[in-house]
Order: structure tokens, then C-alpha cells, then sequence
């Protein structure tokens, strides 16, 4: 009797729109059964039916506001009522805020700093070891070309998208040994609902178009990258040479252009 394998599963947040829901439809296409998750559950039950539809994979989805602390044990606990062990994690939920730091009231910040960081944070905590005890695993975490760039004035996203790179290599050194590839994703300015949600539509438009990427070239060049264990990916060209040239400025100088330079300064 020949033993079939199980279709390998995959979780991604922020699943509803942009990058997230590009991911979706990439891995369905590669025959992963899908936990989708987001806040917009008619979006991703939408997206779940046409991805069963196209492609044959089992997609689950679960609503949830990943800004909320208790979230990632909710997510895990889905994830073991449904009797699933995750194999491809792609942690890409996020936003950014559009006002100062000071004027940002604190529960909003919290929010933000929960989302991108803890809760992202916690999901490894609580699937990777499933991953490291079957020697088999992938995780994307969707950081930014902001991380590799001067910080901007009032742009905590940056400094956040800096703590998912560091934090992304430093698990990639310790989970490789056992089969599992972590990668920090660092696209630049990339066709997404983002800059519509985050109000900032306005001053994106404005930038040249060689500046921008199709979420399906930003996915790709991310599966590419986690599955060869390369623990950073910048996609694309023209980020490529904005990243290499950015990373050895002294540090006077990055402080200087960021403060200059930045498109999104408040």
C-alpha cells in the first residue's frame, strides 16, 4: 500500500488584502492547505472559497484582531482544534500610524508595537516547536526596506520593521540546525491596499514608478528566499542597490537623511 504525504500546512495573517492575501494565493497554488487570518472575516472567507475553488487545498480561516495580547494563544489554539501542525508561517500583518509620536494616543501605539512585534513574536514561540521536533519548517516574517534605511521623523513603524530583521536572523541562526528557515521579507513600495488604509495614498503617488513592485514579485522573491535559507530577502533591482547603499552610511549620516529625506514626515 503506497503512503501518501500529508499536504503541508501554511498560516499567514494579514491574509485579507495586499502581500497577506498574494501569499495566500502563491502557496495555495503550491498545494498548502491554508489558515487564513485577519480581522475581515467576510474578505478572507471570500478569499478561502475561491482558493478551495481554483486549487483543490483546504482553507480555514479565523478572525481575529491580532492587536489583541491574547491573540497568538487564540491563533494556536485554532490551529490545534483543527488538528494542524503549521509548516509555512508568514507573519505579515501590519500597519503604520500617520501622526506624531506624541499626539499618537498610547493605546494605539501598544497596538501597533502588539501586532508587529509580540504577537508576531509569540506565533514562532508557540509553532516553531512542531516545526524543530518534525526537522521541517518555514517562516516569512514581512519586515521592510524601512529596517535598512535611515530612520524618518515620528516613524515608529521603522524602528519596529528594524526589531522583525534583527529578530528574524538571530532565529534563522538558531532553527536552521534543525531544518527550519526563518526570513526577514524587506520589500520596498509595493501595489497594496496598505497606503489606502494607513491615508497616506496621497504622498505614495507621487513617487517614481521605478520605485514600485507588484505584490506577486514581492511574494515570489520571499518563498524563493525562505526556501533556500537565506535569512534576509530585499525583492527587486532598485531596492537591492537602495539597501546596499544605505547599509554602510556612518551613523551621522543616516540620521541626517532620514530626517531630510523622509517622504512620510509628519
Amino acid at each position: 500500500m503506497t503512503k501518501t504525504t500529508p499536504t503541508r500546512k501554511a498560516l499567514i495573517t494579514g491574509a485579507s488584502a495586499g502581500i497577506g492575501a498574494t501569499f495566500a494565493r502563491e502557496l495555495a497554488a503550491r498545494n498548502y492547505d491554508l489558515l487564513l487570518v485577519a480581522r475581515r472575516a467576510e474578505r478572507l472567507q471570500d478569499l478561502a472559497r475561491q482558493l478551495s475553488r481554483e486549487h483543490g487545498v483546504r482553507c480555514e480561516v479565523f478572525s481575529a484582531d491580532l492587536a489583541d495580547p491574547d491573540s497568538p494563544r487564540a491563533v494556536a489554539a485554532h490551529v490545534a482544534q483543527l488538528g494542524w501542525q503549521i509548516d509555512f508561517l508568514v507573519n505579515n500583518a501590519g500597519l503604520s500610524g500617520r501622526q506624531t509620536f506624541v499626539a499618537t494616543p498610547w493605546p494605539q501605539l501598544a497596538g501597533e508595537i502588539q501586532l508587529m512585534m509580540t504577537t508576531l513574536t509569540e506565533l514562532i514561540h508557540r509553532l516553531a516547536p512542531s516545526m524543530i521536533e518534525r526537522g521541517w519548517g518555514r517562516i516569512v516574517n514581512v519586515s521592510s526596506l524601512a529596517a535598512l534605511s535611515p530612520a524618518g521623523e515620528s516613524l515608529l513603524y521603522s524602528a519596529i520593521k528594524t526589531y522583525v530583521l534583527v529578530m528574524s536572523e538571530s532565529l534563522d541562526m538558531e532553527f536552521k540546525r534543525h531544518g527550519v528557515h526563518v526570513t526577514a521579507l524587506c520589500p520596498g513600495f509595493t501595489h497594496s491596499e496598505f497606503h489606502d488604509v494607513m491615508g497616506t495614498r496621497g504622498v505614495a503617488n507621487k513617487l517614481p514608478g521605478i520605485l514600485w513592485q507588484q505584490p506577486e514579485a514581492v511574494v515570489r522573491a520571499g518563498i524563493a528566499a525562505v526556501m533556500k535559507g537565506k535569512p534576509v530577502c530585499v525583492p527587486g533591482v532598485v531596492n537591492k542597490v537602495l539597501a546596499a547603499s544605505m547599509r554602510p552610511m556612518p551613523g551621522w549620516l543616516r540620521y541626517q537623511m532620514g530626517k531630510t529625506f523622509n517622504p512620510f514626515k509628519a
